[in-house]
C-alpha cells in the first residue's frame, strides 16, 4: 500500500465528517490543495559554469613541480596529484590552490562525480578554463577504460563549481621559499588551506613591538618583503568574504622563528572550516 499524503488523509477524512462540518471542510480543502501543490521541491544548490578541459602530457601520477603559483615541489603532489592549470581563474595568482569539481558531460564515458582539482598553475589551450594533469582528466571517466577513452579525445566538454579543499590531515604550512636570504629577503608560500575563501593580503609582524610589514604577492601565491622584521614574527592571512560577510584577518597559532632557513616549513597550528 503506497503511503498516504497529506491530501489523501484530508480526503479520506471526510467520509466520517457529520453533514453540518463537512460543508465548511470542503471549502477550506479546495483552498488549501493549491497551496500545498505549491510548496517549493528540494534541488541541488550546487551552480555549475560550463566549459571546455585538456590535459598536459607526463602528469599520469603527480602534478608539475613548475606552475606559476610557485608552489615548487608542493605543486606536484598535493590533492594527490590531481591539480591543474587555469586561464582566468588563475586570476593573477589570487586563485592559486582553489579547489574545484571538474566533470565532463558525455554521459556514455564520464561519472557524475568528476573530479576535485586544486589551481596550482596558469594556463590555456583552446577555449579551455581547465589544463588537467593527465592523472585527474583520466578520473573523469566511470571506468579505468572510460578514462583512456578520454585521453584519447585530448579536449572534452566539461561544467565546473568552485568547491572547499579538504586536507583532513594537514594544518595550513609555511613554508619559506628556497630564494629566500636570512636575514634579508623573505618569500614563502602558503600550502594546505582549507575552504573556498582566498587569501587577498598578508602581513608580517615582530611578536614583541607589534610592528607590521604588508607583503607583496611576488608571484603566484608567493609573498615576500624586503627587509623583514627581525625576531620571531607572527603572519596575518585576509581571507576573503562571502555575499554576506566582509574580508576577515586569521592569525595563526604559530609562527616563524627567528632562525627560519630557506627551504623549512612551518605548521601554522590551524585550518580554515
Amino acid at each position: 500500500m503506497p503511503p498516504l499524503t497529506t491530501i489523501s488523509i484530508l480526503q479520506f477524512s471526510f467520509l466520517f465528517l457529520p453533514p453540518q462540518m463537512a460543508l465548511p471542510l470542503q471549502v477550506f480543502f479546495l483552498f488549501m490543495v493549491p497551496l500545498l501543490q505549491l510548496q517549493p521541491q528540494a534541488t541541488d544548490a550546487t551552480s555549475f559554469t560550463k566549459s571546455r578541459a585538456a590535459y598536459y602530457p607526463n602528469s599520469e601520477q603527480n602534478g608539475t613541480s613548475d606552475g606559476a603559483c610557485g608552489y615548487r615541489s608542493y605543486g606536484a603532489t598535493l590533492n594527490g596529484g590531481d591539480v591543474s592549470a587555469a586561464s582566468d581563474l588563475y586570476r593573477n595568482g589570487l586563485g592559486c590552490g582553489a579547489c574545484y569539481q571538474v566533470r565532463c558531460t558525455n554521459s556514455h564515458l564520464c561519472s557524475d562525480e568528476g573530479v576535485t582539482i586544486a589551481i596550482t598553475d596558469m594556463g590555456s589551450s583552446g577555449g579551455t578554463d581547465f589544463i588537467l594533469s593527465q592523472h585527474a582528466f583520466a578520473r573523469m571517466g566511470q571506468t579505468t577504460d572510460d578514462g583512456k577513452s578520454l585521453l584519447d579525445l585530448g579536449v572534452v566538454d566539461i561544467e565546473y563549481s568552485r568547491v572547499s579543499c579538504s586536507y583532513p590531515n594537514n594544518n595550513i604550512t609555511i613554508k619559506i621559499d628556497e630564494g629566500s636570504i636570512y636575514p634579508n629577503y623573505l618569500a614563502f608560500v602558503i600550502e594546505y588551506q582549507q575552504g573556498t575563501k582566498d587569501i587577498t593580503a598578508v602581513q608580517l609582524c615582530e611578536t614583541v613591538s607589534l610592528t607590521c610589514k604588508l607583503l607583496d604577492r611576488s608571484h603566484g601565491t608567493v609573498w615576500a618583503v624586503v627587509s623583514p622584521p627581525s625576531g620571531p614574527l607572527s603572519v596575518k592571512i585576509l581571507l576573503s568574504g562571502d555575499d554576506e560577510g566582509d574580508d576577515s584577518w586569521v592569525e595563526p597559532i604559530n609562527g616563524i622563528p627567528v632562525d627560519w632557513t630557506p627551504g623549512t616549513s612551518y605548521d601554522s597550528g590551524i585550518q580554515l572550516n
